[in-house]
């Protein structure tokens, strides 16, 4: 084997990468719903690890996808749906475990979902495609929703980081709506409304190889 047909095997074995953490991320979804069903031993401190580590692949998936210049729409539109599937598990999961701090909290949750299904109603119905923008709020909204449901597994409440939540949330999805409204054709990694503006407008973004290369 020659080292030319090496390197070529690496960068192909290279660009795998991304997938991995994505389809990784899947199963720890899944994985999460199923520790919540059947409560093993220490099941609370395992979900904790695995919400961890699901946040760690999104944030890298992307990272390394843009290093390795693959970060293709067909790859950023998948990214998005498993991010959906995992934090939807994960929500199922705390709601297995605490269904009273939902009960309690029911207008909220109702509220901001509703707010997260009519973002994908919006893209789905102008561009056939659902929302795959990572804008930069949304990026810190997701720390938040960490945080949030890590608490409600660990102690069955959280008043500071839910509501905190829940507020930077709402504020995300209206961007993402005013977004989608400013755009004139589907397109993934957009910042915020001033990069949508410029993009209506035919100019390029400046884009962060970190965050939206």
């Amino acid at each position: 084997m020659t080292k030319k047909t090496l390197k070529n095997d690496n960068q192909f074995n290279m660009k795998k990468i991304p997938l991995f953490l994505m389809y990784s991320r899947l199963i720890f979804g899944f994985v999460i719903l199923f520790l919540a069903w059947l409560k093993p031993d220490h099941y609370k401190s395992l979900i904790t690890a695995l919400i961890v580590s699901g946040l760690l692949t999104d944030i890298f998936d992307g990272i390394i996808a843009r290093k390795l210049n693959i970060s293709t729409q067909k790859l950023r539109r998948l990214d998005s749906s498993v991010d959906q599937v995992f934090w939807i598990c994960t929500l199922i999961a705390a709601y297995l475990i605490c269904a009273d701090f939902f009960i309690s909290n029911y207008i909220k949750m109702t509220i901001l979902l509703s707010a997260e299904g009519l973002i994908y109603i919006i893209s789905y119905i102008k561009f056939k495609k659902e929302v795959a923008t990572h804008a930069i709020l949304s990026k810190i909204w997701t720390l938040t929703i960490m945080a949030t449901l890590i608490q409600i597994v660990l102690n069955c409440q959280s008043t500071v980081f839910f509501n905190i939540c829940f507020y930077l949330g709402i504020i995300s999805r209206i961007e993402i709506m005013v977004i989608l409204s400013i755009l004139k054709v589907w397109t993934n990694d957009v910042p915020g409304i001033y990069h949508a503006i410029l993009l209506r407008q035919g100019k390029t973004i400046k884009r962060n190889k970190l965050f939206n290369g």
